[in-house]
């Protein structure tokens, strides 16, 4: 069988999609590898501000740019045309909204998500959606995860992604954009729709995580909390798409801890403010960026309807930010179902 042109010359010119700290830190590692990018990025005044200071005016702002080596829009269609494979890295809570916007005929081109959601509304993973939509080929359609905070790769931390394709040639030649720089390190795998619910349900246990911080529950309850937490997740994964695969791998169990221990992690601390006695409304409102979480409880809750999964942690999760119920109140419930 011939190779289509896209086939031959993937990655090709890579776009990036978003405007995010995610979006700016993945930007900076494909600047290492590729002689150029396109950035589509929705606000105008955000891409002129971008180009006058040489560095994203809103996120990572002490990353500084060569902007000569970026072809920058806010035109999603002509980004799209340009690019051989888009690198989805908006919010998912406004990802569908985005993409709307995308009229092009994209069937032929690569689809690299770094999304770490689900599609509002569908309660599809972002890649189902994208084979759905634009009618993307399996084994065209990537995943980036793993346990990597955008501040630290902007700091040049050693850091390591997991880029997930079935086409492990693919993953393997887009693995080789991002890493090869003495601290960045990538790892391929062929578990796509397992890396993206993980990517979503990491988030939800780090806001478990944030509240039993902010109540003061202290660090062992917090250990038996993550602990179970990835045993969950596990549990789930079994139930949705069962295959072997290993939940000590950093896409899974790294990400988790990472997700609920660190500083940077927004859902963390979006968590920490409930358990300090916060609103959700109040806790929303004071969150300068997205909470990814706060959206995906509500998503993995209703695809666990089909399933049924015992998830007692995601379900106080989704108790506390959906039924009102007390933070105290949903933690005591699971308390005694640690094991």
């Amino acid at each position: 069988m011939t190779q289509t042109d896209s086939e031959k010359r993937f990655p090709g010119r890579i776009a990036v999609m978003g405007g995010g700290s995610w979006a700016t830190a993945l930007a900076k590692l494909l600047l290492k590898k590729c002689d150029s990018i396109l950035w589509y990025m929705r606000r105008d005044d955000r891409i002129e501000e971008f180009q006058r200071l040489g560095h994203n005016p809103a996120y990572l702002t002490d990353v500084t740019f060569d902007i000569n080596r970026i072809e920058f829009s806010s035109d999603i269609n002509e980004v799209a045309t340009k690019a051989d494979t888009l690198l989805l890295v908006m919010p998912s809570p406004y990802f569908k909204s985005h993409m709307e916007k995308l009229t092009a005929d994209i069937s032929d081109k690569h689809i690299v998500s770094a999304v770490k959601g689900i599609v509002p509304d569908e309660n599809m993973l972002v890649t189902d959606w994208m084979m759905e939509k634009y009618h993307i080929r399996r084994n065209n359609v990537l995943v980036v995860s793993g346990p990597c905070h955008a501040e630290e790769v902007a700091l040049d931390r050693p850091s390591y992604l997991t880029v997930g394709c079935e086409d492990m040639n693919n993953a393997q030649l887009f693995a080789g954009c991002l890493s090869g720089t003495r601290n960045c390190h990538a790892i391929l795998s062929s578990d796509v729709d397992g890396i993206e619910y993980a990517g979503v349900m990491k988030n939800i246990y780090a806001i478990a995580a944030g509240i039993v911080h902010g109540m003061k529950r202290g660090d062992n309850f917090l250990a038996m909390l993550v602990s179970n937490a990835i045993r969950e997740m596990e549990h789930f994964l079994d139930a949705v798409n069962p295959r072997p695969r290993q939940m000590c791998d950093s896409v899974y169990l790294g990400d988790l801890l990472v997700t609920s221990y660190s500083r940077f992690s927004r859902n963390h601390n979006f968590g920490s403010m409930i358990g300090n006695g916060y609103s959700v409304k109040a806790a929303r409102m004071e969150m300068e960026q997205t909470a990814e979480g706060y959206y995906g409880a509500k998503c993995i809750h209703e695809i666990n309807c089909d399933y049924e999964v015992n998830m007692p942690i995601a379900e106080a999760v989704y108790d506390i930010l959906y039924r009102r119920v007390r933070p105290e109140t949903a933690l005591n419930r699971i308390a005694d179902q640690l094991s």
